[in-house]
């Protein structure tokens, strides 16, 4: 019989609470009072990424935004939880640095491609959050226009991280600690099946392979 995903789940709390925290009570017992993450992670909701394995974090030190297409509306378009995280991070709990990361084989790039298919009508919420990609899809349309399949998605992939990237320096918070020079903002696209990590080289606006 298939084990239940409930059922899976509370097996883990439970090797939780009989391995794991007791391997890191100290840190845990340091965590119970406060947090100083040092960076906010603006990743995609999509299950397979995993910010704290793929950057080998420890808790608490990393606050993390996920939503569909590691999206930031900009400044006034939407705000709500995204805008909302962006100025805790940078006003209450201080970060030094923010990443948004994409991933290969994303489900929002792929749906956001077939917005007029079925699928999508009948998830109108979806549809309009997605406009925040737009502008991505409108550069790669231009600039790369005899793209398709695989390298198409990966091609907007890049290009929306470079896109909320500038989405995310019209907030008010992210623009006051940029003009201190107290915040880094970095672009990353994580592999999924190569593990790999290619930045955004703000130089030339290309994504490189990190070393």
């Amino acid at each position: 019989m298939t084990e239940k995903p409930i059922n899976r789940l509370l097996d883990g709390v439970r090797r939780f609470r009989s391995q794991a925290f007791p391997e890191h009570s100290e840190l845990f017992q340091e965590l119970a009072t406060g947090q100083d993450p040092h960076t906010l992670f603006i990743a995609c909701a999509d299950s397979r990424i995993v910010p704290e394995l793929i950057t080998q974090t420890q808790p608490g030190e990393l606050f993390v935004c996920r939503n569909i297409g590691n999206v930031v509306p900009a400044y006034g378009e939407m705000l709500g939880g995204v805008s909302a995280v962006v100025e805790f991070a940078c006003v209450a709990l201080n970060v030094s640095d923010i990443v948004v990361c994409g991933h290969s084989d994303c489900g929002a790039i792929k749906a956001m491609l077939t917005s007029d298919g079925a699928d999508m009508k009948r998830m109108p919420t979806v549809r309009s959050w997605l406009r925040n990609v737009d502008a991505a899809r409108s550069v790669v349309e231009v600039t790369q226009p005899d793209l398709q399949g695989e390298a198409l998605v990966q091609a907007l992939v890049e290009q929306n991280v470079r896109t909320q990237l500038g989405h995310l320096r019209t907030h008010p918070s992210v623009a006051a600690r940029q003009a201190q020079g107290t915040l880094r903002l970095h672009g990353w696209v994580y592999g999924i099946g190569s593990g790999s990590i290619a930045t955004l080289d703000e130089t030339t606006g290309q994504m490189v392979p990190l070393a």
